[in-house]
């Protein structure tokens, strides 16, 4: 397995294109100081020490030692040692509401953003668990099945966006259905969904759906996303314009509580509904914590090799390159045509 002990510091290759952007607006400007002495052919006769394409070599080579220091920085690991990991945990599908209503901004900074805040969180709580993540709108998919392996869930839920599913609409019965064929078939250990949404169904089986999962032991908690008084409903993430009917009239998305309530009931769990506080996170966490837990076989590594070394060796190469090559050809060497 592969991994950066620190990968922080990769965010600092989005600076490189500021330096090439720097390098091309100093040759720029050098052209045209150029251009003020007279002719360029007549300029490069005037001085034939002068070397142009050396210091776009310079510049590349420069840019390349940058590459490999922030790779070095963050920190190259491959794991080398595997090992059987046993914990003690239940195994929790979260179904999380992708729909376009999901966009609406009564809840900050949206509905779909602030469910993924609150799961995430949850993740974090729960590691030794076994998580799959369902997604649904007009349909539901498995995005993630079922695994003890934490932090690709956690990267799988900050991928999630309102285009995952092509179909819109809202279809919990349907995401009931197929979080709980996500479960694997071991009777002994607890399992639990969490459902996070508006509480828009547009199929109206999701209370159904939800007694049978009950009655197979399966336990639905509830997160209700939104306010009862509702929000426009954008046309796409970050736009100020808003969704209209055919009326063109802006369509207004509430949460619909009591249809969230009936589900939790149903599904013998609990509803809250999310705010900025942290007070539904720690009550979802408290009713998860009573589920019973069994063993959890999992595999982890243990011990990583530091792989940093090979990039600072090519660095180290380069630097020195760098170093040797001058603006000004050498008048020893100028016979040499390495670079026009």
């Amino acid at each position: 397995m592969f991994r950066f002990a620190n990968p922080e510091y990769l965010y600092l290759l989005f600076l490189l294109p500021v330096l090439i952007a720097g390098f091309i607006f100093l040759k720029i400007q050098k052209g045209k100081a150029a251009q003020k002495l007279g002719d360029l052919r007549l300029v490069k006769r005037l001085m034939p020490e002068l070397s142009l394409k050396r210091s776009y070599l310079k510049f590349w080579l420069v840019f390349a030692i940058c590459v490999l220091g922030i790779i070095v920085v963050a920190r190259p690991q491959f794991g080398t040692k595997v090992e059987k990991v046993e914990r003690k945990g239940i195994e929790l599908v979260i179904a999380i509401d992708v729909s376009n209503s999901m966009l609406a901004r009564d809840v900050n900074p949206d509905r779909l953003s602030k469910a993924k805040q609150i799961l995430t969180r949850i993740v974090d709580e729960r590691k030794n668990d076994k998580v799959a993540i369902v997604v649904f709108a007009g349909e539901s998919y498995v995005q993630l099945p079922m695994t003890t392996d934490i932090q690709s869930a956690k990267i799988f839920l900050d991928n999630i966006n309102t285009s995952l599913v092509p179909v819109q609409g809202t279809v919990i019965g349907s995401a009931i259905n197929m979080a709980m064929n996500s479960f694997t078939s071991d009777k002994e250990v607890d399992k639990s969904i969490i459902l996070i949404t508006d509480g828009e169904d547009h199929e109206d089986n999701g209370v159904q759906m939800a007694q049978q999962a009950g009655a197979a032991g399966i336990q639905i908690n509830v997160v209700g996303i939104g306010t009862p008084e509702g929000s426009p409903v954008p046309s796409s993430p970050n736009s100020n314009d808003m969704k209209k009917d055919n009326e063109g009239n802006v369509v207004v998305s509430k949460l619909n509580e009591e249809m969230c309530k009936q589900i939790a009931q149903a599904g013998k769990g609990m509803y809250v509904r999310a705010d900025n506080s942290n007070n539904a996170l720690k009550s979802l966490q408290a009713e998860l914590d009573k589920l019973q837990k069994k063993n959890v076989d999992g595999v982890s590594y243990s011990e990583y090799d530091e792989k940093f070394q090979f990039f600072a060796w090519c660095m180290l190469v380069l630097l020195i390159i760098e170093v040797c090559i001058f603006d000004k050809k050498n008048k020893i060497f100028r016979g040499i045509r390495l670079f026009k």
